[in-house]
């Protein structure tokens, strides 16, 4: 373990840690910082909250110091991409923190504002472009940005990248970079498609990791109530009523749940705001800013904000809807215990989730604390799935079900040949 005094970086940068309160650098920044200013590509893995951002952002900053030099119109030196808005902003803020008073400058571009005024900020040029990278291509494909000066690449939540889609936006971005560059991955899980990203897009790569991918930070107090849907509004509010004052984190899977959650929080007194993807991006800006500062107490948020909110002090994650895919359940309760804090998550789950309690378990290697209720049986969630609305047997048409069939289906009329050989078309096309 190293002081960042002790790491010979530019004199601005070591003023604005000393300035920003940072002294020791976290297991991530310990590993990453001394390969990065040496100019090795990384590949990190380590769960949210570590401190990735001054892993990569340290390094970045002071290599760009080190060269000088004004950057040309439309062009940019580094490029970080990342998954969403929220994350892109997050990261932002903290690198402007570092470079106040430096000759860097820091751009974002994403998608939900002007991107009229985006092009005018890219038409100074800039040192560090932030990006999502949907809206990045939107602006090559206009011809607003040039990338071949690009020097560092930074991926950040890479593998939340390939679950949006992303890798194909990746493959058109990569090749307008500049080369020879620095690339930085970094992610909080390592999936097959990750170790083929970084085979395609890193050179000799030094592996960090300070924890295993699925594993949630040790300051996190799990545990899960067995409630059935209808009765999960109220025991929401048993759970918020114990620290009324306690900033809380709650996930919801569909942005109309969500909403709908939210407005019912809030008839019932509480000072409660969502973010979700159909908010704008000033919608979603403004609750984030009251979330943090304590004017709205409970934040009801989709998987979009799983990624995109660092704040230290959010002391309750609540799953009032468990996640499908098991990672992102290790994403959302790393939203508390933040920063060397402890935090606590509280899972609700359904007999119709049993399932997907089981992949976040199986994931994780654990066995979430029962705090009410009993566990179900493993498959019930399957089982209810196949059911109908009524919960019996699904309609016909419907795919599986079981119980026998209605008379007349049992023995079809005889179909000339052509019109069975038709049938695989008809259900492809579907």
């Amino acid at each position: 373990m190293f002081d960042f005094d002790m790491l010979g970086l530019q004199p601005a940068l070591n003023d604005a840690l000393k300035r920003t309160g940072f002294s020791e650098p976290t297991p991530i920044q310990n590993q990453a910082i001394p390969l990065a200013l040496e100019g090795h590509d990384i590949l990190g893995l380590a769960q949210t909250g570590t401190g990735k951002t001054l892993a990569f952002g340290l390094p970045l900053i002071d290599h760009l110091l080190a060269a000088r030099g004004k950057p040309e119109p439309k062009t940019a030196k580094a490029l970080i991409l990342a998954p969403t808005r929220e994350l892109v902003n997050q990261i932002a803020d903290s690198l402007r923190t570092l470079t106040d008073g430096t000759p860097i400058r820091v751009v974002t571009v994403v998608g939900g504002q002007s991107i009229g005024r985006q092009i005018n900020m890219l038409s100074r040029g800039t040192d560090i472009l932030v990006a999502t990278p949907g809206r990045l291509i939107d602006l090559m494909d206009r011809g607003s940005v040039d990338l071949r000066t690009v020097k560092h690449l930074v991926l950040d939540e890479a593998d939340q990248m390939l679950d949006l889609g992303f890798i194909h936006a990746l493959r058109r971005i990569a090749p307008k970079l500049g080369t020879p560059r620095q690339t930085m991955l970094f992610s909080a899980t390592m999936p097959k498609q990750m170790e083929e990203l970084s085979s395609a897009y890193l050179t000799n790569p030094r592996k960090v990791q300070v924890s295993p991918p699925g594993k949630a930070a040790d300051k996190i107090t799990q545990s899960v109530h067995f409630v059935e849907k209808p009765a999960k509004p109220s025991k929401l509010r048993e759970v918020l009523s114990r620290d009324p004052d306690a900033l809380t984190l709650v996930f919801a899977r569909t942005k109309h749940g969500a909403e709908k959650l939210m407005k019912g929080l809030v008839a019932d007194g509480y000072n409660a705001a969502s973010i979700h993807g159909n908010k704008s991006q000033g919608q979603r800006d403004r609750a984030i800013k009251a979330f943090r500062d304590g004017t709205i107490t409970t934040l009801v948020a989709t998987d979009v904000a799983a990624r995109g909110i660092d704040i230290p002090g959010v002391s309750y994650v609540v799953n009032y809807d468990l996640p499908e895919v098991a990672d992102n359940y290790v994403h959302r309760i790393g939203r508390t215990a933040r920063a060397g804090r402890e935090g606590e998550a509280i899972a609700f789950c359904a007999s119709d989730e049993g399932d997907l309690l089981y992949q976040i378990e199986k994931l994780m290697k654990i066995e979430i604390p029962v705090a009410s209720g009993s566990r179900p049986e493993r498959g019930a969630g399957e089982r209810s799935n196949r059911r109908g609305p009524s919960g019996g047997q699904r309609r016909r048409g419907g795919s599986g079900g079981g119980g026998k069939k209605p008379a007349a289906a049992a023995k079809p009329a005889s179909k000339p040949a052509s019109a069975k050989r038709r049938r695989p078309r008809r259900g492809r096309a579907a």
